[in-house]
């Protein structure tokens, strides 16, 4: 389920059908898309029909590309209105001008990676998600957060199972995995919005996996060049990571350390995404369901290295790392998809449907 602020943006039901077909053409993976909700399109909002999109996604803070909603009456009206559910990015992006401003005062050009998450603070993102539980809540609009990083932030959501909530949360695999320990080493390949933040707020939100206050593990998917990534300039160098071929893998580490089971991460990976986003006949292994599995050895290693990066910007921010696991097998609708380290050629992706009404 891919997101909107791309080139050309998805920000009308026009661009969000060109997407499709594209993907029709060329995708060797299921497929859907989100509509992106700006400050000036309320009306291609309320006309989504909501089995078109997997969502709407709403930028509560500039990220990368430019689809900040900063209108107060707009937000209130896309949580009012939408009929489908809403994904949230959500950093204050005041509160990070202010700190950027701060941190250009005292290094001027030259503000090291370090810096990232005290610029992008914790205080940032909780400013922005409170707002967005808040706006929920007032209008009972169905509300996903998504890539949180904090501990604070755990306390807006419920615990417990993901069905029958209309706020739920994600976690990304990335957000898992490093902590701001890792900036040393990583560097601006760990630079992402939000903030790769401290071990602390990494632990919590393992803990809040546990406790099924993140409802669902995911992606946030940004292949951006190396070379774009090397800038020296804090300011210049984009935010994201190439995270899709290792996401898995790296996750599964939680399952070796002990820290989460494996029908736990089968839960967060698949059947909440199926539940919680209405994906009709997908996500459990069910007769009559669609065959998206995947085969995993967990007594297998998989060592990555910059030669075995599919993406097609060539690295991996888990460069260097050793997973104590290894894909063996993907099948797409029942169809081998990747073997034996290398992927198979097939035409049987298809495109996602929803079992959906209208402010369901």
């Amino acid at each position: 389920m891919e997101m909107p602020n791309t080139s050309p943006p998805t920000v009308t039901l026009e661009a969000l059908e060109a997407k499709y077909a594209v993907a029709e053409r060329t995708s060797a993976a299921n497929y859907a898309f989100y509509l992106g909700a700006t400050n000036d399109n309320l009306d291609v909002v309320r006309a989504l029909d909501p089995t078109a999109a997997a969502g709407i996604k709403v930028f509560m803070g500039s990220s990368t590309g430019n689809m900040l909603v900063d209108d107060e009456k707009t937000l209130a009206a896309i949580f009012r209105d939408a009929p489908v559910i809403l994904t949230t990015h959500c950093e204050s992006t005041p509160r990070i001008q202010q700190r950027l401003k701060a941190a250009i005062e005292r290094y001027g050009r030259d503000i090291p990676i370090t810096e990232h998450p005290n610029i992008r603070d914790a205080e940032a993102c909780y400013l922005s998600s409170s707002k967005a539980v808040e706006l929920a809540r007032e209008h009972d609009a169905q509300l996903h957060v998504l890539h949180l990083t904090t501990e604070r932030e755990m306390a807006l959501f419920e615990p417990g199972p993901v069905a029958g909530k209309s706020i739920t949360a994600e976690v990304c695999a990335h957000h898992l995995y490093f902590c701001s320990d890792d900036y040393a080493e990583k560097g601006n390949l760990i630079k992402c919005n939000p903030a790769v933040k401290t071990r602390a707020d990494r632990d919590a939100l393992r803990a809040a996996l546990k406790s099924g206050r993140i409802d669902i593990i995911a992606t946030d998917h940004a292949p951006h060049t190396r070379e774009e990534k090397a800038s020296e300039d804090y300011v210049v160098a984009p935010a994201g990571l190439p995270l899709v071929q290792d996401a898995l893998l790296s996750v599964m580490e939680l399952v070796h350390d002990g820290l989460l089971t494996l029908p736990e991460i089968v839960v967060k990976t698949a059947h909440n995404p199926a539940v919680r986003f209405n994906v009709r006949e997908r996500g459990f292994l069910r007769e009559g369901y669609h065959a998206d599995l995947v085969i995993l050895d967990d007594r297998a290693e998989t060592h990555v290295r910059r030669e075995t990066v599919l993406s097609r910007c060539g690295w991996s921010p888990f460069e260097g790392s050793r997973f104590r696991s290894r894909i063996d097998s993907t099948f797409v609708n029942g169809h081998l998809a990747w073997h034996n380290g290398a992927l198979v050629e097939h035409d049987r992706a298809s495109r996602l449907a929803f079992d959906r009404q209208s402010r369901y």
